[in-house]
């Protein structure tokens, strides 16, 4: 297949109310849309980096620069046989997964819809629905926290999950216990304690939680090791998994027991897939989490999420979750029973919205063969 024509669309969605975590205070998201086009075909990717360096060192900029100056001379006008051998194609650029991820997500799409085949198929998924869990932000009050998840449980989410951080941690996991004793809970820390936290961790071993999601450092792996022999508690990782090497070196060690698998982090659908079965391997569970996507990126996350070792809820959500309008129509929804319908038309098997992609795009690059 070749690759024809690549557009690249910055666009600008403002979020229904602030999402906060131990590192920032999200109001506005903004994409790096991809379009596609070969043999006749179009093909959607996208790329959530954040504004600023604070999840990982890559940003909406930075993705702008890395894909129009280096990632899209690499692949447009080749002749490309399986969208895996884009990792190959974009190994002379070092790092830099989450710009690699729109335009491998859009080769996916394409070679999807060229073999008539939705793309959770054609990645080799067995579901028809995922799980869907709730995530919740760092709040005003312990109330407010609380009264949102007495909301997220009757909308029919299978989980929750709640940021913390120094200050919002121990306590807080006190409260929502004893008001929500049975509720399957778990905790993200996005990298902001250490190990001298052992004795608030060891604390937390009290509470029945599902697992603490990324509690020490942004690229640890020892330290989490240390940590997880001594707490009962199952370590999630997440921004420490950037390969499917990280997964592995992260089994072997023994730094955690379950592992986030989220696409852009990790270069795409294809690293994602290969960090996927290399737990499946060894018998360590995974979730897809979200990085504040639209609904091109949550497609993507939805057909990952329907391999076979995804056997925690993920973070996908309906779209009203989040955007009071969204990329995709009809918008993401979540049944009463807190799941998600995966796709059966071909490729990412939803419509996108060109008309209000029109309206909140930012900045438009598009490149010919």
């Amino acid at each position: 297949m070749r690759i024809e024509q690549i557009q690249l669309r910055q666009i600008r969605m403002p979020l229904i109310e602030p999402f906060e975590t131990s590192f920032a205070r999200i109001t506005v998201k903004h994409q790096i849309v991809v379009k596609a086009w070969a043999e006749g075909l179009v093909g959607w990717g996208e790329s959530p980096a954040l504004d600023a360096p604070l999840y990982c060192y890559e940003t909406t900029e930075t993705c702008w620069h890395v894909q129009r100056d280096f990632l899209v001379p690499l692949v447009l006008g080749r002749d490309i046989d399986h969208p895996g051998e884009l990792v190959r194609l974009f190994t002379p650029v070092r790092g830099h997964n989450i710009a690699k991820t729109g335009l491998e997500q859009a080769c996916w799409d394409l070679f999807a819809k060229a073999a008539g085949q939705p793309l959770s198929r054609f990645l080799g998924g067995t579901k028809d629905r995922i799980q869907s869990g709730g995530s919740i932000g760092i709040l005003d009050s312990v109330e407010d926290l609380l009264t949102e998840i007495a909301s997220f449980l009757d909308q029919g989410y299978r989980r929750i999950k709640i940021k913390v951080k120094p200050g919002w941690d121990l306590d807080v996991v006190h409260k929502v216990r004893e008001q929500f004793p049975e509720l399957p809970l778990m905790l993200d820390a996005n990298s902001a304690y250490t190990l001298a936290d052992i004795d608030l961790f060891k604390a937390l071993d009290t509470y029945d939680l599902m697992m603490i999601e990324q509690p020490l450092g942004y690229d640890d792996i020892i330290d989490h090791a240390k940590l997880q022999s001594q707490i009962s508690t199952p370590i999630c990782l997440d921004e420490s998994i950037t390969t499917p090497e990280h997964a592995r070196w992260a089994i072997e060690l023994g730094s955690c027991r379950v592992i986030n698998i989220k696409p852009p982090r990790v270069g795409g659908l294809y690293q994602a897939r290969r960090v996927h079965d290399i737990c499946q391997e060894h018998d360590v569970p995974v979730w897809c989490g979200g990085m504040i996507e639209s609904g091109i990126g949550m497609a993507h996350n939805v057909a990952i999420g329907s391999l076979p070792n995804f056997r925690l809820p993920d973070d996908t959500c309906p779209s009203k979750r989040l955007f009071a309008v969204d990329t995709v129509l009809p918008p993401w929804e979540m049944d009463s029973d807190g799941t998600i319908g995966v796709p059966t038309k071909p490729g990412i098997g939803v419509e996108v919205d060109e008309d209000l992609l029109e309206q909140i795009t930012v900045s438009e690059h598009s490149f010919s063969a």
